[in-house]
Order: structure tokens, then sequence, then C-alpha cells
């Protein structure tokens, strides 16, 4: 009996350990499956699944018809797992890796044998396997695909290969100061540095992705393991207004006027002035972006829209238009040029050469500053400021690039005495070239204002297309008439007798205008800094462009705009006309003959003038009057192909003479002078 009770205690006793166990058993398989569900979870899929970040392509730039200027390349990065590496294969996996890929073998061995490195952590150094080594990187693709089949032939499994993708430039240095640069940080993302690049970063920057899947202890994909994607996504498209052949052009002809006038810089750009697209531009110095070891920040600069400087004479036939419009002249009304020198407000004004009595369209086919002074007086200050603004002088031309100057354009109320008389023919103030270009694009195309565009359309990854508006505007001009009448003009300045006929295109007719504008120097106008520029539009009467060419301080016999930068102009107008197939407005034989005859009609004429100049002179001898008892010239500043003087009242011709020494290092009757003591 107490052989049965005892045994009956232990049966017990083993149940209610029996049920002890189970409930706990019971409990944990609640606590592990329901209630640390979602953390054990966890656990286990950074043990069995694997999490890759996957990238798109950063958006690519095109010109107007779809030519590729900056793209993507792929290139490719070889890494090893070292804590991978088979102790016993160590040495012959670094011998067979540093010889396939060119590499030192100390190098790799050394990297190969870290399995292991030091990882600080809440405040405590912990010890983790080495899982990255960095063998090579920017390996060209098909040299990369080669080292991929070659090591993957060798089965290492610890090595692993990636794809990524730099930027590249396939035409190397063209347009490089409008397409900028980009470079990668350290997050692995391209940032814009210069240009397009960085303006439109945001719009060309791609969406990362996710990829995460079921893997081995050995870190290979189990195949149907995939638990979830995040697609990436690519980067949109950016479609430019830039017509490839044509910039092509253009930097072809900038290039020659660099090696044969060797100036400090140069620029060229052609507009739409119907659209204000630009279809090219380009200036020198510039870099190539593909080349990036002896590349100097100073060349990055995009100085068509950054640089500043007094235009000259390209602004005279603004102020001219203003005044044609609001009635004040006709292209016949006569002004007294007073035979090439003029004091207005206490100081003198100079012609090049001696002009007399002549009509507004005279004014401008010889570029006289005191006529187009005499002009903006007769318009006063007011109207010409309200010219020059409505033809976008002191605002950015809406091109939207990086760092675009506004110029230098004073307001009405600050300007001097003289500023009347100045800033007509291009002194004392400063505008950009694109500042330049908007301008004559609505001188070309009837008065409408237009922004400059560069951005023609945005193509997203899905193949949705924006196109950049093209807002309509109303002419400036209040008479139907102006238009004509100042292109007409124009077309005199490419004309036999006019400052720019090495400008003139054979076959067409072109209306445009020089600038020979003095350099400041140390506040003072220079006589041997000179920016020479050519700007016009062919065909005059139905432009298919307006194209300016400027060269800073060029080099060599001449500085003039009509010589140094009217040739580039003739240059670039007549190949990208052959281009486009623009019929000439005259039969090139005829445009010939026509020239020759008005080049023989301007000398006959000259002779003329000679010839009365020479008897009125060998008269007075006769008389025995003194044959030169005129005031001996100023220093000049430059305005047109002609140049201008601003000096102070004369005190005697002693006084003129010493100043007009070269090698004194002083120069009188500069705007900057004046403005301090107005």
């Amino acid at each position: 009996m107490t052989h049965f009770k005892s045994m009956s205690v232990r049966v017990f006793a083993a149940f209610l350990l029996f049920i002890g166990v189970f409930a706990y058993l019971v409990y944990h398989l609640y606590e592990v499956q329901i209630l640390r569900h979602e953390e054990l979870l966890e656990k286990g899929k950074k043990k069995y699944t694997q999490k890759v970040v996957t990238t798109g392509n950063t958006g690519e730039v095109f010109d107007y018809s779809g030519y590729l200027l900056v793209g993507n390349r792929p290139y490719g990065i070889i890494f090893a797992d070292p804590s991978a590496v088979p102790l016993k294969h160590l040495s012959a996996a670094t011998d067979f890796l540093s010889k396939e890929l060119s590499l030192d073998r100390d190098k790799v061995f050394r990297g190969l044998s870290r399995r292991t490195k030091l990882l600080e952590k809440d405040g405590k150094k912990i010890t983790i396997p080495c899982q990255y080594f960095l063998l090579k990187t920017k390996i060209p693709y098909e040299e990369f695909e080669q080292h991929r089949q070659n090591i993957t032939s060798a089965n290492m499994k610890f090595v692993h290969f990636e794809t990524e993708y730099a930027r590249y430039y396939p035409k190397d240095g063209m347009l490089a100061n409008i397409l900028g640069l980009s470079t990668r940080g350290n997050n692995g993302k391209l940032t814009g540095v210069t240009g397009v690049e960085k303006k439109y970063e945001q719009n060309m920057r791609s969406v990362s992705g996710e990829l995460t899947f079921d893997r081995t202890r050995d870190g290979i994909p189990i195949y149907g393991g995939v638990t979830q994607q995040i697609p990436e996504k690519d980067g949109s498209n950016i479609f430019l207004t830039i017509r490839e052949p044509i910039q092509s052009i253009l930097e072809d002809e900038l290039d020659k006027l660099m090696a044969e006038h060797n100036p400090k810089s140069a620029y060229a750009v052609m507009a739409d002035p119907y659209t204000g697209d630009i279809l090219a531009m380009a200036q020198r110095p510039t870099f190539n972006p593909n080349d990036r070891s002896s590349m100097k920040s100073d060349c990055w600069r995009n100085r068509m829209a950054e640089d500043v400087f007094e235009p000259g004479s390209v602004i005279k036939p603004f102020a001219v238009a203003g005044a044609l419009d609001r009635g004040v002249v006709t292209p016949d009304t006569i002004f007294d040029c007073e035979n090439g020198r003029w004091h207005y407000g206490g100081y003198p004004l100079k012609d090049d050469h001696r002009v007399g009595k002549v009509t507004v369209s005279e004014i401008i086919k010889q570029s006289s500053n005191i006529g187009t002074a005499k002009i903006a007086v007769l318009m006063g200050k007011h109207a010409l400021d309200e010219t020059l603004r409505s033809f976008g002088f002191g605002q950015r031309s809406g091109l939207q690039l990086p760092n675009e100057s506004r110029g230098l354009y004073p307001r009405v109320e600050r300007w001097a005495k003289v500023s009347l008389t100045r800033i007509p023919i291009g002194q004392g103030m400063a505008a950009s070239p694109l500042q330049i270009v908007r301008g004559y694009c609505m001188l070309a195309n009837g008065g409408h204002p237009v922004s400059l565009r560069l951005l023609d359309r945005i193509e997203t990854a899905d193949g949705k297309v924006h196109k950049t508006p093209r807002p309509e505007a109303k002419s400036i001009f209040r008479r139907k008439e102006t238009h004509k009448e100042i292109v007409k003009m124009m077309k005199l300045v490419t004309e036999p007798g006019g400052t720019a006929v090495q400008a003139g295109v054979r076959g067409y007719y072109v209306a445009g205008k020089t600038g020979t504008a003095q350099k400041v120097i140390n506040g003072r106008y220079s006589s041997r800094n000179h920016i020479a520029s050519f700007v016009g539009f062919v065909p005059a009467d139905n432009p298919k462009f307006v194209l300016l060419v400027t060269a800073d301080e060029p080099s060599g016999k001449t500085y003039y705009g009509g010589s140094v930068t009217g040739p580039y102009f003739r240059s670039i107008s007549e190949r990208s006309l052959r281009y486009w197939n623009v019929p000439p407005d005259v039969d090139p034989e005829l445009y010939d003959a026509r020239r020759k005859l008005a080049a023989k009609q301007v000398m006959a004429a000259k002779i003329r003038l000679w010839a009365e100049e020479r008897k009125a002179k060998e008269e007075r001898l006769r008389k025995g009057a003194s044959p030169a008892k005129s005031i001996p010239p100023a220093k000049p500043v430059s305005n047109g192909t002609h140049t201008s003087s601003v000096s102070r009242p004369v005190q005697s011709t002693r006084t003129e003479k010493k100043r007009e020494n070269p090698r004194s290092g002083r120069y009188y009757g500069t705007y900057t002078a004046m403005m301090k003591n107005r």
C-alpha cells in the first residue's frame, strides 16, 4: 500500500512537471509567434534576406533635334569580401587578382588578409567581419565585362561586380560653358556645378529604388525568393533650343577669330528673333569637361551671361529707333555733325572723321557720335531712358542661367548732364552679350519683346513631354513704319561707305551695327584696350537669326568691330544660311556688281571731298592764312568703328599738346571723371 502510494505521488509529480513544461512551451510559443513575432521576424530576415538599393539613370541633355550633348557612360567596380576568402586559397587568389587587374600584389594581399575590423557602437568597440575591399573602379565597360568573365570562370565567389554611370560629354568642349559640368558626391549622387547641369539638376536627378530578396548563407540569391521591389525612376531628359550643326559652325569660326586676333576672350551668340530661342552660343576660353586634369576654374564661367561691358555704337540703333517711333525725327531729318567736334555740357564730343550736315540715315551708316547725341538731346532723357529700358537694358534676358547679370544701367534720376549724349553712344552703361542679342531680336522682329530661351522641352521617364511656353507680346513701336525705317538704315552699315563692309553676306541684305568700345582701366578709358563687336540679322527683311560676335582686347593692326568681328559674322552667317538652304535676296552676281558700283561711287565722292579740301587749303595759303589753327584732337573714346572723345574744356593749344603726349600716361575726358565732377 505504501508502495502504491509512493508511486502515485511520483506519477502526480511527473504529471505536474509535464503540465508545467507544457504550459511553459505553450507560453513560449505564444511569446515567440505572437508577442515577439515582428521582432523575431525582422531578426530572421536579416539572416536570410538582403536589401539592395537600385539607382536609376540621371537624365541626359540633347539639342533641339535630339543629338546627345550630355550622356551617361557605364563603368565597372570590382570589390571583394575578405571575410569569405578561404585561407588556403588566399595566396593563389592574390596572385590571380593582382595579375588580372594589373594591381600591386602586396596591396591586394593586405586587403584580402584583413578578415575583421573594429567598429565603435554605443561607446564600445566591437569586432565585425570585413566584407568590403575595393579592388578597382572606373573600369571601361568592355574591359569590365572581360574581367567579370575571367574572375567568374576562376570560381572566386568572394569577388563582386557593380556597374555605375559617369557623366559623359560626347562633343568634348562643344557648348561646355553652357552645359557646365557635374561631380559625384560622397553620397554617390551627381551634383551639378555649373551651367545646365546645375540649373536643371533637380529635373535630371533619378529616384532610387529598393530590391529585397531571399539569399543563402553565402549571399547567393534564391530563385523566386524576391519578396519586395520598389522600382527606381530615371531622371527627366532635357532638350535645349541649340542646333548642334550651327553650334559646330559657330565654334569653328570662333576658334579662327582667336587664332587670328588673339583676344583676351571672345563670344558669339545666335538667336531666333521671333521666339528668342538660342540657336548657338560659345565663348573662348573654354574647357573640356571630359578632361579635368588641367581644367581652370576661371574657364567654367559663362561670360556671355555674367560679364558686362560698355557696348559702344551697337546701342545707337535703339536710340534712333526711339526717336523715329516718337516722331522726333525722320530718316531724312538733317543734323549738323559739326565737322567732327561738338561741345555739350562743357565737354567736347568727337567723331573719328569729319562729318558735316547729314541725314539720320547717314548718321547710322557713318556711326556719327555727334549726330546720335544730337538726336538724343532732341528726344530728352526721359524718352531715351524709356526707349532703352523697353529694349531690355537693365534687365535679365530670361535665359535663366546661373549668375546672369542685369547689366549696369543707371536710373535716369542719377544721370549726369552729359549722360544724355554719352549713353546713346554706348558710354556710361554696361550690358551683357545676351542683353544686346535680346535687344537686336526686337529690332529684327518688329519691336515685339522676347525672352531668350535655352530650354525647349523636358521629357520625363514615362515619355511625357513638357514644352516651355513662348509668350507673345505686343510691339513696343507706336508706328508700324518704325521697324522698316530702322532696318533700312541698318542695311547701309554693311554697304560700301558703311562701317562694316566686311560683314556683308554675298547675295543677302544684312542689317547690323559695329561697336568698338574703349575699356575702363583704373578708372580711365584706355586708348589701347578695346572691345570689338558686330551684331546684326540676316536676311534683313525676314531674318533667320540674330548674331553677335565680340572680341575682348584683340591684338594686331586693327581693333575696330567692323574689321575684327565683321568677317567672322559673315563667315558664320554664310555657312548657316547654306545649311538652312535660305534663298538669297538677290542674285549673287548682281549683288557683286551693285556693290562694286556703289564702292566706285563712294570713292568718287571721297575724291571730290579731298579735292575741295585741298583747294580750300591752297586758297587759305594764297591769302596768307595759317594752314592749321584748329584745336588738336583729344584722346579718343571709341564707339562703333569710329571714336569719340570726352575731355575737359580746352585751356590752350600748348596744354592740349602736353596732354596728347602718349608717354605721359594721362587720359583726360573720361566718363568716370565727369561723373565725379558733375
